[in-house]
């Protein structure tokens, strides 16, 4: 049985100037400095759309918003539903039930650190978190609801005024609202000051040594660092790694968004920070274990005709899969449990 211990998170409040435009958020001086955790504090590149500047009355509205059932149709399914705080924003099953019980075909990502992202879900159909968000809410299979029925929702809640007025300088609940308040938590949520990060520090004692063996090939002959960049893990790009493409009808990922031919099974790589808590793995859910993953690509993957030409065997030894399977470990942050929240009444 599978440990559900609290998810490691890094909830930062403090706000971001008005003035930041997307693109690279330069830190300011004083308590307007974004707070971000050690491993992510080296001023990289951070993703905030100029109409919706990070403000703590935004991520409380925000937090409240991604707890809540009452978005959806029947008022059963919340973002934290397929996002869960106790599964680093995961969900901790291949499939998350959404309206009446309906499983959709794709696991559920992270939600963490997506302040440093654009493209969103496994396809790269939404341009930011902010069109994320209006997502679920309308599919049939997860929050089943439409715009004006969700707003029709909210509006019969009093409770909400006082939140949108703090954060909008209005009581009007509008979409656009929802998603930036929902948008602005979500980037609020982020992972660092891991085993590996207090080790890069300085820290000598901080990382195994079969950890610090597994970062090695992790850098070197698993050829991992290739999609999995630092200091987020991720290239944000889509690849086609042989997962699903045996099956008779595969899901064909980010071709179904662009429609080119080189973007058959490829989708977007996932960070690696707090994997050990997000299982199970791939888009398709399909490894149940950290151990799973690495055998996956140690054989090269599934054999297709537009399979990423970095994707190879690797002929790893059996302490080498080991130890780098300990390095992914490593790479979950500093515990900090997200509680949910009083909802508005």
């Amino acid at each position: 049985m599978r440990r559900k211990n609290p998810h490691s998170v890094f909830l930062a409040l403090l706000f971001l100037p008005a003035m930041c435009s997307f693109g690279q958020v330069k830190k300011a001086a004083g308590p307007a400095a974004i707070k971000v955790p050690l491993g992510l504090d080296k001023g990289y590149s951070q993703y905030v759309p100029k109409d919706n500047a990070l403000t703590p009355a935004k991520i409380e509205l925000g937090k409240m918003l991604f707890f809540d059932e009452r978005l959806s149709v029947d008022g059963t399914v919340s973002c934290a539903t397929c996002h869960h705080p106790n599964f680093g924003f995961s969900n901790g099953v291949q499939f998350s039930p959404g309206f009446k019980g309906q499983l959709g075909n794709r696991n559920s990502p992270t939600t963490l650190n997506r302040l440093y992202s654009t493209a969103q879900f496994w396809d790269g159909r939404a341009k930011s978190l902010e069109e994320r968000a209006l997502g679920p809410i309308q599919s049939p299979v997860e929050m089943a609801n439409t715009l004006p029925g969700m707003i029709s929702n909210m509006n019969k809640i009093a409770g909400y005024k006082p939140y949108f007025k703090r954060a909008f300088g209005t009581e009007e609940i509008t979409p656009e609202r929802v998603a930036q308040a929902i948008a602005c938590f979500e980037r609020a949520l982020l992972s660092g000051n891991s085993a590996f990060d207090r080790f890069q520090a300085g820290e000598q004692k901080a990382l195994s040594e079969s950890a610090q063996r597994g970062f090695a090939v992790f850098m070197g002959k698993g050829n991992c660092s290739r999609c999995h960049v630092l200091p987020n893990f991720t290239d944000e790009q889509f690849h086609n790694i042989g997962v699903g493409m045996d099956k008779p009808n595969p899901d064909l990922g980010r071709y179904d968004v662009t429609m080119s031919q080189k973007d058959k099974g490829a989708f977007k790589t996932p960070t690696l920070r707090e994997i050990a808590e997000t299982y199970p793995y791939f888009h398709d859910g399909s490894a149940q274990t950290l151990e799973e993953v690495v055998e996956h690509f140690d054989k090269g993957g599934i054999p297709n005709t537009t399979l990423d030409p970095r994707i190879k065997p690797l002929g790893l030894t059996p302490v080498e899969k080991k130890d780098l399977v300990q390095f992914l470990k490593a790479l979950t942050g500093a515990p900090l449990k997200v509680e949910r929240p009083v909802l508005p009444e």
